[in-house]
C-alpha cells in the first residue's frame, strides 16, 4: 500500500484498502474556521434532533479569515463561534494566525486523519498526516460522530531529484507541477512526493508543496516523515501517532519525475493557477499591489527572503506592498530577527496574522482593473476584489522584486 492507503486502513480498522473502496474512518482532529463555522453551528442547533459533540478534545476552532471583523455581520458570526467554543470548552484561536499554520505549529502529528472546513488542509501532509477539506454538512456529521466516510483515492507519485538553484523556490516548483498537470490533474487523488530531491527540501518547502496540492484537485498530499519532521515535532513536545512508508510494490495511478535543478522562477497568470509561464516572460507587467502571506507562503523563510531583497531599497511609490505573517509566532520571530524593521523601513505595510489579501474580503481588496502579484493560494477571477482585477501568483522573491520595480520582476533580473 501507499502512505495514504495505510493511513486510511489504520483509521478504518482494517488490514488493507484498495482505491475505490469506501470506508468509515475514525478522525483524529477536526478544525473549522470563521469562513463557514457559523453555518455549521446553525445546522447543529436547528437541524439535529439530538445535538452532541463526539469528542470535544478533537475539535479546534480558529478565527482567521476575516479578523479583525470587517462588518457587524462578521462580528455576529465571530461571536456565535466564540460563545459555542467557550460553552463546550473547545480549543479556540482568535487573532493568533492562519488556521493551517496554527495546526502545523500546535496539533498535527504523522499518521493522523484530520479534516478541516477549509480546502488547504492538505498542508498537513508535510508532517505525514492525511489532511483534507470538507463542507459544512460533512463537518457537522464528523463533529457529532467522530467519523466520516471516505472513498480510498488513487495515488500519483512525484519523484523529485536534485536541488533547487539559488533564486528558485519551492513555490516555483509547485506552480510548475500544477502548470504541467492542470487544475484537474490530480482530481480526488493523493499526491505523494518522494525521492532524494525531497530530502533536500526544508520543512517549509514541503509545506508549500502539500498546501497547494488541492489546486491540482488532489484529495490530499503526503510525503514520508524524516528527521527534519521528527526534530520539529520533538521541539514542540509532540510525537507521531504512526509512521508509514509506501511499500516498494505499492500501486500508483501514475508517476512523474522532476529535476529540481531545472526549475526556474515562474508566475501563474490570471485567472487560472495552471496558466504557468516563466516569470521572465511577464517582466514589465505593471502592478498596483503586492502581497506576501497566506497559509502557503507566509512563514519566516519567506519573510527573510523578502527582507533580503528589500534591504536598503524602497517599495515603488505606486505599489501597495502588504505583508501578513502566517502566525503570531512567526510575526514575533521576524521582529526578534529584525526582519520587520527592514520591511517597514522599505515601505511595506505589515498587517496582523490572518488570511488577509489571499482571502480577498477584508484587507487589500482590489479595485477594477488593478493588478496584484501575490503569494496567495488562488488567482481566479474576483478572488481578491473586483471581478475585473487581475492576480498573478509567484514566489515571495518575485513578489518582493516586483514591489520594488512596480512591475513584474524576478529576483535575479532586479540585480
Amino acid at each position: 500500500m501507499t502512505i495514504g492507503e495505510k493511513i486510511i486502513a489504520s483509521a478504518a480498522g482494517v488490514s488493507k484498502v484498495y482505491p475505490g473502496e469506501i470506508h468509515t474512518v475514525k478522525l483524529d482532529k477536526m478544525m473549522t474556521n470563521d469562513g463557514t463555522t457559523h453555518i455549521t453551528l446553525d445546522m447543529y442547533h436547528n437541524e439535529l434532533k439530538n445535538p452532541r459533540i463526539s469528542d470535544v478534545e478533537k475539535l479546534i476552532f480558529v478565527i482567521d479569515h476575516n479578523f479583525p471583523a470587517d462588518s457587524s455581520k462578521t462580528a455576529d458570526a465571530h461571536r456565535k463561534m466564540r460563545d459555542f467554543a467557550k460553552k463546550h470548552d473547545i480549543v479556540f484561536y482568535e487573532g493568533k494566525g492562519i488556521c493551517h499554520q496554527l495546526m502545523i505549529e500546535n496539533h498535527v502529528n504523522p499518521g493522523e486523519i484530520i479534516i478541516a472546513a477549509d480546502s488547504h488542509a492538505c498542508t498537513y501532509g508535510a508532517l505525514g498526516a492525511f489532511g483534507t477539506g470538507v463542507g459544512c454538512a460533512d463537518f457537522l456529521y464528523a463533529m457529532v460522530t467522530g467519523t466520516m466516510w471516505m472513498m480510498v483515492p488513487e495515488t500519483i507519485r512525484f519523484e523529485l531529484t536534485g536541488k533547487l538553484r539559488d533564486g528558485v523556490y519551492a513555490r516555483d516548483l509547485m506552480l510548475t507541477i500544477i502548470g504541467d498537470i492542470g487544475v484537474g490533474g490530480c482530481n480526488y487523488k493523493i499526491m505523494e512526493f518522494a525521492g532524494e530531491g525531497l530530502e533536500n527540501l526544508s520543512l517549509n518547502d514541503r509545506l508549500v508543496l502539500s498546501n497547494l496540492a488541492v489546486e491540482a484537485g488532489a484529495k490530499t498530499a503526503l510525503m514520508e516523515v524524516d528527521k527534519k519532521v521528527l526534530d520539529y515535532l520533538e521541539k514542540r513536545g509532540r510525537k507521531p501517532k504512526a509512521l508509514f512508508k509506501s511499500d516498494p510494490d505499492a500501486n500508483y495511478m501514475a508517476k512523474h519525475q522532476y529535476d529540481l535543478g531545472k526549475i526556474e522562477p515562474v508566475v501563474a497568470r490570471p485567472d487560472h493557477i495552471d496558466d504557468v509561464v516563466a516569470a521572465k516572460n511577464e517582466i514589465g507587467t505593471k502592478i498596483d499591489q503586492a502581497f506576501v502571506g497566506s497559509c502557503n507562503n507566509g512563514r519566516i523563510e519567506e519573510l527573510r527572503t523578502v527582507a533580503k531583497i528589500l534591504k536598503n531599497k524602497k517599495v515603488n511609490p505606486q505599489v501597495r506592498f502588504i505583508i501578513s505573517p502566517a502566525s503570531n509566532e512567526i510575526f514575533a520571530q521576524a521582529m526578534r530577527e529584525g526582519v520587520i524593521d527592514v520591511l517597514n523601513e522599505a515601505g511595506a505595510m505589515i498587517v496582523n496574522s490572518n488570511c488577509s489579501v489571499c482571502w480577498g474580503s477584508c484587507q487589500g481588496v482590489l479595485a477594477s482593473g488593478e493588478v496584484l502579484i501575490s503569494t496567495g493560494t488562488r488567482n481566479f477571477r474576483g478572488r481578491a476584489g473586483h471581478p475585473d482585477s487581475k492576480i498573478y501568483l509567484a514566489s515571495a522573491a518575485t513578489v518582493a522584486a516586483s514591489a520594488i520595480r512596480g512591475e513584474i520582476m524576478t529576483e535575479d533580473d532586479l540585480k
